[in-house]
């Protein structure tokens, strides 16, 4: 006997009160069953759109659900419920995955190219709250996924049986919710903006998905023809960087420093101060520099896909390319440098374990977290400052005697998320091994900001790396030194608020005059702060513009 049989046979069946509790218990389970089903139809898969009100919607797909049950023969129902709560069960976790990469990359879950990705997650749940709290964070979402999709195919069933126990109230109710679907549609009702009334989104969300699949399928094929043009490969190393021959140059990243950090009215007037200070101060040392925006490849996270798209000249958003492209023999800036005679080098702080990619990059050296010989405390995700970071760079490197023009690449790490904890700047000369920084960094496990503190606290990561590297110049900058830093991506949405561009800044200092010279047709703004009219150009176009304006 069904819950909805002891729910029919009225308050004898097995008691009063026995009765009547089941009675509450069954249609608890339907009213649970129900709004399950409704969720997983309805739920936006976009984090911005997350809203009471955008819960307020008649699912187009529900509708047809109860009509199909209806008409389906009797044999064939239970099977069919069932079939479709599992795939129902399928979708909501797929709307899971896109929420959560909108929250954090912009952008939705890729069925093909992004499964490699959930390693860097794990591994940086395991960095940030260690490595039981990421065992936990994987089995919890197998149990998760499983759950999800079980219960979706119960519930499916139960919702099934009601609709066939009232056909005649089902078929009604269909065919009035139809009706107003269909003026809704008509319309164009929405409670939210960008959220109709009149919802198809789980229909919409699978054939999404699966055009996003074949496009991914062919991918592979589409990188294949952008990789096989490059019009560097077979250029001399005489006639590569002349314009910055015997020069060094550093190259640096700064983690999720993006347009937002110079351009959003909760970041701007601070941020913006440090960069307007750091131009007058750079000015002031003898330095000159200008400023243009690139729009990255990623946002959110995924820097290494960024630096390979700067790196190569070729549009890396995803892990299928960039481990085609390391596997490849596509010129990067550094093999370039190197070919023309400088000493490349990598300064990697994140890295703390074998990273064979470091050989596809033409390394003569890389610096990662096991050989920076750093001995001070842990800041986060970060496990080191960027102060440190620089000053190794100077002194086992820059500051030897007899030796070739270097270039350096370094990723600078302290305003990665989750900005727990920000380093101090301290005398240069007292940076040592590290130590000094004893009593400011918070360790790996560090709790995340609460509330609008996580945004003062990501502000001051950047306006922390940006002294940094104004203070550097100052210190140890000369007639020889370049110094191009620029933002990865952006931050999360989280930060930047829902809308933002995946526009990051990027800068050249130097204190020769001809190297700016150089990139006068670039139509660059003077000093550290790029104009909000400056051009903006896509990442993958820089290598190019850079080896044709220093070329020989």
């Amino acid at each position: 006997m069904t819950d909805e049989d002891v729910e029919a046979a009225g308050p004898d069946a097995g008691g009063a009160g026995t009765g009547r509790r089941r009675r509450i218990a069954a249609r608890a389970a339907t009213g649970a069953a129900f709004l399950l089903v409704l969720a997983a139809l309805i739920t936006p898969d976009e984090f911005a759109l997350l809203s009471p009100a955008a819960f307020v919607r008649i699912p187009v797909e529900g509708v047809l659900g109860v009509a199909l049950i209806l008409v389906v023969p009797a044999k064939a129902r239970r099977y069919a419920a069932g079939t479709a709560g599992a795939v129902l069960g399928l979708v909501l976790v797929l709307k899971a995955m896109d929420i959560g990469f909108d929250a954090v990359l912009v952008r939705p879950f890729d069925l093909v190219l992004d499964w490699p990705l959930l390693r860097p997650a794990v591994e940086f749940v395991d960095e940030s709250a260690g490595r039981a709290g990421a065992i936990a964070a994987v089995v919890l979402t197998v149990l998760l996924t499983a759950g999800v999709i079980a219960l979706m195919s119960l519930s499916a069933l139960r919702l099934c049986r009601v609709v066939v126990r009232h056909d005649r109230t089902a078929a009604r109710t269909a065919a009035v919710l139809g009706t107003i679907w269909v003026v809704c549609a008509v319309l164009g009702a929405q409670l939210v903006h960008g959220v109709p009334v009149a919802s198809r989104s789980a229909a919409v969300l699978a054939y999404d998905h699966a055009r996003a699949v074949r496009a991914s399928l062919n991918d592979r094929e589409e990188f294949a023809k952008a990789a096989a043009v490059d019009r560097f490969r077979d250029t001399p190393g005489d006639r590569l960087l002349a314009g910055l021959r015997g020069k060094d140059v550093v190259l640096a990243f700064v983690e999720s420093y993006g347009r937002s950090a110079v351009e959003n009215p909760q970041f701007a007037p601070q941020v913006g101060a440090v960069l307007d200070r750091g131009s007058q101060r750079l000015r002031e040392a003898g330095f000159a520099s200008r400023s243009g925006w690139l729009t990255s490849s990623t946002a959110g996270g995924g820097s290494w896909l960024a630096h390979a798209t700067l790196l190569s000249g070729l549009w890396i958003d995803n892990q299928q390319r960039y481990r085609t492209l390391v596997n490849s023999d596509r010129l990067t800036l550094n093999t370039a440098f190197r070919r023309a005679d400088s000493r490349t080098v990598a300064l990697m702080p994140a890295i703390t374990r074998a990273w064979p990619e470091g050989t596809f990059y033409g390394y003569d050296k890389v610096y990662d977290e096991r050989n920076l010989g750093y001995r001070g405390p842990r800041f986060s995700f970060a496990t080191m400052p960027d102060q440190y970071t620089l000053s190794t760079l100077q002194h086992a490197e820059l500051a030897r005697k007899d030796r070739s023009p270097v270039m350096a690449e370094t990723a600078l790490v302290s305003s990665h998320a989750p900005w727990a904890s920000v380093p101090r700047l301290v005398p240069w000369d007292e940076v040592g091994d590290g130590s000094i920084f004893t009593g400011m960094g918070k360790g790996y496990d560090a709790p995340w900001p609460a509330g609008g503190r996580i945004r003062t606290e990501y502000r001051r990561s950047i306006e922390y790396t940006l002294n940094t590297l104004v203070s550097y110049m100052e210190t140890y900058g000369n007639d020889r030194t370049v110094l191009v830093f620029l933002g990865d991506h952006q931050p999360a949405p989280l930060i930047t608020g829902p809308g933002a561009s995946r526009d990051v800044p990027v800068t050249i200092v130097a204190k020769d005059e001809a190297v700016l010279g150089k990139i006068s047709e670039w139509n660059w703004q003077d000093g550290l702060r790029p104009g909000r009219n400056t051009p903006v150009w896509p990442m993958s176009a820089f290598r190019d513009r850079f080896l044709t304006a220093f070329g020989g």
